[in-house]
């Protein structure tokens, strides 16, 4: 999960995208076998996406939720 803090001018899918992108790459170059072994080339992510608002909470109420229901398990 992430948290990520949108402006008027950017489009969530954007936002998506670029994540996506940034976060592959790591993986990818962290697990220089994992491309080659799990996806035959193809990509990381599914085309699909998520997005949720917290509405007006704080970031501090936001990740005292998440480790509140990561403890719960």
């Amino acid at each position: 999960m992430c948290l990520c803090k949108q402006t008027t001018q950017q489009h969530s899918f954007e936002i998506a995208k670029t994540m996506k992108s940034i976060s592959a790459v790591h993986i990818f170059s962290t697990f220089k076998d994992l491309k080659k072994r799990r996806f035959w080339g193809s990509g990381l992510w599914s085309d699909g996406t998520f997005y949720s608002s917290v509405g007006g909470a704080s970031s501090s109420a936001v990740k005292q939720y998440i480790a509140t229901q990561k403890q719960r398990g």
